[in-house]
This record gives structure tokens, sequence and C-alpha cells, in this order.
């Protein structure tokens, strides 16, 4: 038996993309806002769970596994309940709408209740507050005529639900004897083809146990004509460097940017998610590459001319989300005064070069981007 939980009325609220916690107001993990529920052919056995949506006003239970009319007290603003195709018996159980003020609107239709004689006559006495039952008006003149007949009605009904209780009951242990026989007789049979059909011609009762098997027939059924999911083959690791020491050009997240190449400096804009906190956005710049890693997903960009690591300028703009890096590349005059330097010292203070062709490489040049301000003059790319 289904139940009504949380998940199923995730799934089911419309107009709210599953995101239940993201309405105006909630308790707990329940919405207060949502306005219209749908929950029709789910094999629901009871309503339950309900209590919380004190705002709900329209309420599908079309095509269920329900019984009886229960626990709705707390639906407040409930306008229109559909409860066609049911199976409720216990016409009384309607009582326990007398509450629900808000109450217009009401569907029975396909229900063992509504063929009871006068059926009509106690509903719409009982609950003075509806205008319409199973999609008929509901007239003055045809509640006052009701209203008289109101304690005779309902004896009548309480006889009526008694006498569909027992057959209910009866109902259930001949059920279950033919599900029983009739599970013998398909497993008698090696074929699968034939087995599935000696299922669907075996003649059936109209009740919840039956809807209940042919909905994990249909289930079954999906699933055998399904492709069986192939084997998953582990991805191969991505490498950041070729096995000289190149950087390689990577964008895992696929990121939209713009790389501009300056006379004295590299600009590298890169379109990041306006409400990504920076919290998880790192930047890793390098002389020969810059790496933004962005919910663990790896941005790296190469360029030509070395930069200068310790001069690195990150920005992001609070407007659009945009993460900015400005780039300092190491000019050729202080290229020049470096080599000097390096020739006025003695050969002991010499300092050896790291081959970047081993593969070896040094994580240095970090940038914090945490507490970082936009600038004044950031371009909104958007």
């Amino acid at each position: 038996m289904v139940r009504i939980t949380e998940e199923l009325i995730r799934k089911k609220a419309e107009h709210h993309e599953r995101l239940i916690s993201t309405l105006e107001e909630h308790i707990g993990n329940w919405c207060r806002d949502l306005k219209i529920l749908l929950l029709q052919s789910n094999l629901i056995g009871r309503l339950e769970n309900l209590h919380k949506l004190k705002r709900l006003e329209y309420l599908n239970c079309a095509v269920n596994n329900i019984e009886r009319i229960e626990n709705l007290e707390g639906c407040e603003s409930l306008k229109k309940l559909d409860l066609t195709l049911n199976f409720i018996g216990q016409v009384t159980s309607v009582e326990s709408l007398k509450g629900n003020i808000n109450l217009r609107e009401l569907l029975l239709i396909g229900n063992p209740c509504v063929d009871y004689p006068n059926y009509r006559d106690y509903v719409i006495a009982t609950l003075p507050q509806l205008e319409s039952l199973d999609s008929v008006e509901v007239t003055p003149s045809e509640r006052l005529q009701a209203c008289r007949e109101l304690v005779a009605n309902r004896a009548n009904m309480v006889q009526c639900q008694a006498n569909q209780a027992i057959e209910r009951d009866e109902q259930r242990i001949r059920v279950a004897d033919q599900q029983r026989a009739l599970a013998q007789h398909c497993a008698s049979i090696e074929d699968e083809e034939e087995r599935i059909k000696a299922f669907w011609q075996a003649k059936s009762e109209h009740c919840p146990e039956i809807r209940t098997e042919i909905a994990r027939q249909h289930r079954l059924g999906r699933e055998r004509h399904e492709p069986k999911s192939k084997e998953t083959v582990p991805k191969r690791p991505r490498h950041l460097f070729a096995p000289c020491g190149r950087p390689y050009n990577l964008n895992q997240a696929k990121l939209r940017f713009n790389f501009q190449d300056e006379p004295d400096h590299y600009l590298l804009h890169l379109e990041i998610y306006r409400h990504l906190d920076t919290s998880l956005i790192d930047v890793d710049v390098e002389p020969f590459y810059a790496r933004v890693t962005v919910k663990k997903k790896i941005f790296q960009i190469a360029y030509n001319d070395e930069v200068k690591p310790g001069e690195t300028l990150v920005q992001r703009s609070q407007a659009t989300g945009h993460l900015v890096v400005t780039l300092r590349k190491l000019m050729v005059n202080e290229v020049l005064l470096s080599a000097k330097k390096s020739q006025s010292q003695s050969p002991s203070d010499k300092v050896e070069p790291v081959a970047r062709d081993t593969g070896e490489i040094e994580l240095r040049g970090v940038v914090d981007i945490k507490n970082i301000c936009p600038p004044p003059d950031l371009p909104d790319l958007i």
C-alpha cells in the first residue's frame, strides 16, 4: 500500500518543481503555501499526513484504494476534494468533513457508496457548505428537502455500509484465494509469454487488491522491456598535464568564458553561476597556467607568456557572480634584469631552474578570493 509521505507530496506538488522548502512558509520539511496537490493513480490506501497543509485548496486523490474519508480536518482552506474511482463504502465518513467550512465541491463518482439509496440527499444534508456534489449543483430546495429526511437517510446509510463491509470482508478472503491459485497456475507454466498471457486473461474482481496486483504486473512488464543497463565502465581519469609537463586546457564545468591577451596582462572573464557561494571557488595561478576549481570541477587555461602569480588580481561581481582574473605578464625588461642579477651571483649562489618536463608540478600562488569586492568598473557580460 502506498503511503502519503513527504517525498510523494514533493513529487506531486504542482507548480513548485519539487522545491517544497523554498515556499514562503513551511513547518519542518512540509509547507503551508501549497494550494494544489495531485495524488491521483498512486494506489494510496489511506488519507493521512495532510494536516500540515493549512492552505491547500484542491486535493485530487482519484483512482486510488481509499476506503474511507479521514484525516482532512487540518486542511482548513480545502475547497475541492476529488475522490473519484476509489472504494469508499463507509459513506458516514463524510461527516469528518463538517469542519472543512470552505469545502465547496466533492466528487465521489465511482465509489460503492454512490449506489446507496438516498446517498446524495444524505451527503448534501450532512455537509451544508457544499455547492456541488459529483459535478451536479446543489439547489436550495434540494438541500432543504434533504435536511428534513437526514435522520432517516443516515439510518439507511449505516445499514447499507454495514452490508457493504460484510461483503468487503468476504471479498478479501475470496480474492486472496483466487490470487494464490492464479500464482500457482502461472508458476507451473514454463514459457514466460504464456505465463503473462495467463495472468491477463484470468477473471478478476474490482477491488484494491486486484488494482495493486495489476499495477505490479505493469511495473514488471516495463522492467522486462527496458534494455538492461550495460556495465558501467570507469571513466578515464583526466590529466591536467601532458607527459612533457605542458598544462592542458580544460573546462569540466562547461562555463562560458572570455580570455583576452593584452600587451602587459591577460584578462580571464569566467561566467560563474550568480548564486554560487564564493567558498566553493578556488583559484590557483601559476606562471604558465591558471586553474579555477568550481564545485570540484576544474577550469584550466594555459598561456604563452609567463605571468607573475604574486601580482594576480582576482575579483567577483556581486551583481552577476562572474569571476575576473587579471594576470600580470612578466615583461622583457624584467627578464633581462633578472638575468643580469643571476650572472652577477657567484656560481654557488645560482639557483638551478626547475625542469617542467618531469610532470611534477609544484602548486604555488594560490589566490584566496574570499571576501573580495567587485571592481567598480567591472562590465556585466550577461
